[in-house]
């Protein structure tokens, strides 16, 4: 699904092409995309304004509006905006040339369909911004709620990250993947992450040693920045190895696989050995899986 490099891509996209575009129509007929909306009550606030800025905190975006003229109404909603798992932004500009950024569109070969078009904004240079979605997991609604989120995963500072990181039990990956305590970062992001910092995914947090957590949290900016320069979380060096019969990039030793946070993980049985002192002593609090 979208991490937070392909939510990026898509929030440079509309910062890029979609700002300061007068918004002339608006099909938010998808009640399920536009929960808790009801059809028409995003068209109602949106229309006549336009976009003026383009926000990002982990995997959530959310682009400010302008206000419609009114002086008792200078600025507008602001607009949230969920990729899902399959969700892309579709910017159409007004020559014509069509752009777009979110999830690979590798990851879906099928030719695209007119139901895919969950949530459509019309310009009024004739252009338009589309939420295309296979699967119907997007979500599109005013005025997002963003405190639950940790800070996000590109701008968290050392400090910050090594605060974050170390408290508890929990196994380290389980903690990478908490939106709540650092944003942006998902399963693939994750597996990379620990794999560039030759770190296991089972260490619990309160045992990793300093050098450790300097390793991480140096991948961390380092994986993200490759993710978005190259087009998305897919383009890390270890995703090819996670599956059977993978052998880790590094060093050719046979990849483990096991569920660590609820989630698959992938890791080298080498350089990402667990250490007896990083065991947690109560494996299912961290969905660590049996030695």
């Amino acid at each position: 699904m979208p991490e937070l490099p392909e939510v990026e891509i898509a929030r440079s996209l509309i910062a890029d092409r979609a700002l300061h575009r007068r918004i002339v129509d608006v099909d938010d007929s998808d009640s399920y995309v536009g929960r808790p909306h009801s059809p028409g009550e995003l068209r109602s606030a949106l229309t006549g304004r336009s976009f003026i800025a383009a926000h990002r905190r982990g995997k959530t975006m959310w682009l400010e509006t302008s206000g419609t003229g009114d002086a008792a109404a200078a600025i507008g909603p602001e607009l949230g905006i969920h990729l899902g798992m399959s969700g892309r932004i579709v910017v159409t500009s007004p020559d014509g040339t069509v752009a777009e950024g979110g999830d690979p569109p590798s990851c879906d070969t099928r030719p695209r369909r007119a139901e895919w078009r969950r949530f459509t904004l019309t310009f009024a240079d004739g252009g338009s911004l589309v939420l295309l979605d296979p699967r119907r997991l997007g979500r599109v609604r005013l005025n997002p709620n963003i405190g639950a989120l940790g800070p996000d995963a590109a701008q968290v500072t050392q400090a910050e990250f090594r605060t974050l990181i170390t408290k508890g039990t929990t196994a380290v990956k389980a903690r990478l993947l908490n939106q709540s305590k650092i944003a942006g970062v998902g399963n693939l992001l994750a597996d990379e992450i620990l794999w560039q910092a030759r770190v296991s995914p089972l260490a619990r947090v309160d045992s990793l040693t300093s050098a450790q957590v300097n390793r991480l949290y140096h991948a961390l900016k380092s994986v993200l920045k490759s993710a978005v320069a190259k087009g998305g979380a897919h383009t890390g060096d270890i995703i090819a190895a996670r599956r059977p019969g993978g052998t880790c990039p590094r060093d050719g030793a046979p990849m483990v696989h096991g569920t660590v946070g609820g989630r698959s993980t992938w890791w080298c049985s080498r350089e990402q050995a667990l250490q007896p002192d990083q065991r947690n002593p109560t494996p299912g609090r961290s969905n660590v899986p049996p030695d």
